[in-house]
């Protein structure tokens, strides 16, 4: 489930940039080539298309990035686990030499 997520996801970034690259950030571009307001897909509808095209693989990438979170494959035992299971001392130093053995934190902190 976690690849067909990754590869939808790159599928709509291809295609974002790619109708990104179409547009020209000044108006040219793409929706420049129709020339007059009066064509069926003039110059107005191409901008148009061309902005809710980029606003709606932009929706989507946002959507397939989130619900990717929810695909992740996890284990309860997977190997940074190990790791940190591993990293942990068992017993620790102090608590054998006994150096704390005689402090009682409710008198410090009423001493205070």
């Amino acid at each position: 489930m976690y690849t067909l997520f990754s590869i939808l996801i790159i599928i709509t970034c291809v295609l974002l940039i790619l109708i990104i690259m179409v547009q020209n950030p000044k108006g040219g571009g793409l929706s420049s080539a129709f020339g007059g307001g009066n064509q069926i897909m003039g110059a107005r509808k191409t901008s148009d298309f061309l902005e809710k095209t980029t606003w709606t693989l932009a929706i989507i990438l946002v959507s397939l990035a989130l619900l990717s979170n929810f695909a992740i494959p996890r284990s309860g035992n997977s190997e940074e686990q190990n790791i940190l299971e591993e990293a942990r001392p068992i017993d620790s130093d102090l608590e054998e030499d006994g150096i704390f053995e005689d402090v009682n934190i409710k008198d410090e902190l009423n001493d205070n």
